[in-house]
């Protein structure tokens, strides 16, 4: 019954995208048909093909040990700040308790530095050159839109790189698309950061993360596809395009240079967002308080409104009853406060003993795995939007509606995961 509520969610969810469309008549059956087929097999193969299960294990292996080399840095870096509650160090020191500035964010760093490695070596062009094609020859979609969906399963906003020559280009689908894709997914660089929130209380939280990553690109396309439909002629529809490779490093040894200062802007600016939407937050909120005590005798905050704004789409997604109001709460925080804070907050849920039931904690955390909130709206047009000015006004027009599918899209990954969870 769970799953069959799953499954209505799904295509509830594909309705609401269509009822925001630019244009309901010309959406394209095909890719809505194969982009569903695609995530269906992919999930299947996680949760139930026997070698599937095998090769997730030794996927989430593989990424928690991966996340245990960057803590060896960490440590000799901060010493006993760096070690997480319920973990000793090497000299036996115990936890100071949980810090997120000491002991999760700094594995970004490690992460940027070795995707960037990974990246200078050809190994990460190589698998999104895969991707691209898949995306390109089932979904039918250009293959700029194809590589930019692809590497956005790898990396952030760095992916407009990747199709930096045909940005100017672009139709305006082609423009919500990447930026949907952008906002619908997660970044490889910012993995260990969720996974140190969740490993503990969620051992195979690792490998559904990745799960989740390869599941939202088409997802995000679907979506945006459903809510600016292709009216045009893109310029390379169902043409392989190259991946840019990346002009800054020279050697192996300079990409890890610069991979890890880059994963120093990004955890500064992780901190710097949290540090200024926090604040606001509860600026804003004090203010909702005032205004609900006084005028409706109610006490009141942003994140109780979108509670009820997000409850019924729990319910659709297969939350059992009892979960929906804390879930659709994190819904609503990743919206205003990004996902850092939804994911740190479920793992307070979890450890609580609040949510306790192994599929809603499965559905939350693929519905939770995405950047699709105010401030990577900022982020990704005005990073597209450095890369080809003369689209700016184009980027800024479809921000709000890009950011919608992305939200449907991480939502659509949700019901995924409970229609075989």
């Amino acid at each position: 019954m769970e799953r069959l509520i799953s499954l209505f969610g799904l295509f509830a969810l594909m309705f609401m995208a269509w009822m925001a469309s630019r244009d309901r008549k010309h959406i394209n059956a095909r890719l809505i048909l194969t982009g569903l087929l695609f995530q269906c097999v992919f999930a299947f193969i996680v949760f139930k093909l026997s070698a599937g299960v095998v090769i997730f294990s030794w996927l989430n292996d593989a990424a928690l040990k991966v996340i245990s080399f960057a803590k060896e840095g960490i440590y000799f870096v901060f010493g006993p700040l760096a070690i997480s509650p319920g973990e000793t160090g090497p000299m036996g020191e115990t936890s100071p308790g949980f810090i997120l500035a000491f002991q999760v964010l700094p594995s970004i760093i490690f992460f940027s530095a070795l995707v960037s490695l990974l990246y200078y070596l050809k190994i990460i062009p190589a698998i999104i050159r895969v991707f691209a094609k898949v995306f390109t020859y089932l979904m039918r979609i250009s293959g700029a839109e194809a590589l930019c969906a692809s590497g956005n399963i790898f990396v952030g906003v760095e992916s407009a790189l990747t199709v930096r020559p045909y940005i100017q280009d672009m139709t305006r689908s082609e423009l919500c698309t990447v930026l949907t894709v952008g906002m619908g997914t997660i970044a490889s660089t910012v993995l260990a950061l969720y996974v140190g929130f969740l490993h503990r209380e969620f051992p195979s939280i690792a490998g559904h993360l990745i799960s989740a990553s390869v599941i939202s690109a088409p997802a995000a396309i679907i979506m945006s596809k459903l809510v600016m439909p292709e009216t045009e002629k893109p310029k390379t529809l169902g043409v392989s395009v190259q991946v840019e490779q990346d002009s800054r490093s020279s050697t192996w040894i300079e990409s890890i240079i610069i991979g890890a200062n880059d994963g120093v802007k990004l955890c500064v600016g992780i901190i710097a967002l949290l540090l200024a939407f926090l604040g606001l937050l509860s600026m804003f909120n004090w203010f909702l308080g005032f205004l609900g005590a006084k005028v409706f005798g109610i006490g009141l905050s942003l994140q109780i409104i979108l509670q009820y704004i997000y409850y019924p789409i729990t319910l659709i997604m297969g939350i059992p009853l009892q979960d929906a109001g804390s879930i659709a709460t994190l819904l609503g925080e990743r919206t205003i406060v990004t996902e850092v804070v939804a994911y740190q907050h479920l793992h307070q849920l979890i450890k609580d003993g609040i949510v306790t039931n192994p599929r809603s904690i499965t559905i939350a955390s693929y519905a939770l795995c995405g950047f699709a909130h105010i401030a990577s709206l900022a982020i990704f047009v005005g990073g597209f939007s450095a890369l080809a000015p003369n689209r700016a006004k184009d980027l800024a027009q479809l921000g709000f509606r890009a950011l919608y599918a992305a939200t449907l899209a991480c939502l659509m990954t949700g019901c995924i995961a409970g229609l075989f969870a």
